[in-house]
C-alpha cells in the first residue's frame, strides 16, 4: 500500500529539477491511462461525442513521432 506522507516527504527532499520532471512524468501518465471519457471530462467536452480515429490518433500523439521513408505506406512489404 502507498504511504502517501512518505512519497511527499521523498518528493520534498527532490531538487526541483527532479520535482518538475516528475510532475512531467506524472501527467504523461494520466494522459496514457485516461480514458477518452475521462479526457472529455477533463477538457471541458461533451462525453457523448463519439471521437473519430483520427481524433483518437490526435490525442495518442502517436502521429508524427517517427520518421520514414515518404514512399513507406505503398511500399510498406519491401520494407
Amino acid at each position: 500500500m502507498l504511504d502517501i506522507q512518505q512519497i511527499q516527504t521523498d518528493i520534498n527532499e527532490l531538487p526541483e529539477e527532479a520535482q518538475t520532471l516528475l510532475l512531467d512524468f506524472i501527467n504523461l501518465l494520466k494522459k496514457r491511462y485516461s480514458t477518452p471519457e475521462k479526457r472529455a471530462i477533463n477538457s471541458g467536452e461533451v462525453p457523448n461525442h463519439q471521437l473519430s480515429t483520427l481524433d483518437i490518433l490526435k490525442e495518442s500523439e502517436l502521429i508524427g513521432c517517427i520518421s520514414a521513408e515518404p514512399s513507406l505506406s505503398t511500399d510498406y512489404k519491401e520494407a
